[in-house]
């Protein structure tokens, strides 16, 4: 979950027609490791005996953490409003099925976080003859992992741009929500659309994001914060309930394209995302 304000193998496998499911666009210029471990070890001591909250994203299969502070959790998401959609190139969270590294990056969230480890087919991941998603950090190719953020907010508040929609005049402090799913791109026009699964409208009074998978694993629940490369070595002081779903669900990349050309978030290309956070002192524990 992003916050832009700061107010808040190609190679072939077993089966002949199979393949990684890997952007043939894999970035080769990571970071060294040192360069992480300084982000981290920053992190630490930026956090240290602030009082700050658990932190995200982390490893959904290992809950566990040492972090003392405590928040209710916020309601169901049908029970709140959707006031941002947004998404991040590669999943930042880890576990279910997108635990494959991705490498280090460039040192600023891109070319980092986790990829699906399942794999697709070659016509899946045939080629496009069009660019999807692009701006100064790449494009979007098939095969790539996305992690979407349907986020929630229990302030009287429609859909729109950034952190800053999920917050009203008359609530600057509401509870936040991230319904999370991590998706990975095919060219395939029969596989889900990116448009559908983030149709708006009513429902019982409260805007909704009316498609959020249901058949994707049970969520892991968890109390974290808001995440983005803005933080990899600063603590996000937002205290967000976090659902994030195991399971990866394919989608048509060609319609993430189509969805990147006008939304009502103003989005036009993927996030960058946060080093996977992993000092128990920042993790919550539940």
């Amino acid at each position: 979950m992003i916050n832009k304000t700061r107010v808040f193998c190609a190679t072939a496998v077993l089966l002949p027609f199979l393949a990684c499911a890997a952007s043939s666009q894999d970035a080769t210029n990571n970071v060294s490791d040192q360069v992480i471990k300084e982000q981290r070890d920053a992190l630490a001591t930026n956090t240290q005996g602030k009082g700050y909250g658990p932190q995200s994203p982390r490893d959904i299969d290992a809950i566990k953490g040492n972090n003392p502070r405590v928040f209710a959790q916020a309601p169901a998401y049908e029970k709140m409003n959707l006031c941002n959609i947004h998404f991040h190139k590669n999943a930042e969270h880890k576990g279910g099925e997108f635990t494959q590294y991705a490498g280090n990056g460039d040192g600023h969230g891109y070319q980092s976080g986790y990829k699906y480890s399942g794999k697709l087919s070659k016509a899946e991941l045939t080629p496009l003859e069009h660019e999807v998603g692009t701006n100064k950090h790449g494009s979007l190719f098939p095969g790539d992992t996305i992690e979407v953020h349907y986020v929630h907010s229990t302030a009287q508040v429609g859909p729109g741009a950034t952190l800053g929609a999920c917050l009203s005049e008359s609530n600057k402090n509401p509870q936040l929500r991230v319904e999370t799913q991590v998706y990975v791109l095919v060219n395939d026009a029969k596989a889900k659309g990116f448009v559908e699964l983030t149709a708006l409208g009513m429902k019982n009074g409260l805007n909704q994001a009316l498609n959020i998978p249901g058949d994707t694993g049970t969520p892991i629940q968890y109390s974290g914060s808001t995440t983005g490369p803005g933080y990899n070595e600063a603590g996000s002081p937002l205290q967000v309930s976090w659902s994030v779903r195991p399971n990866v669900m394919k989608v048509d990349i060609n319609s993430v394209g189509k969805w990147l050309e006008g939304n009502a978030f103003d989005e036009d290309h993927a996030h960058g995302v946060r080093n996977l956070v992993i000092n128990p002192d920042l993790l919550s524990g539940s």
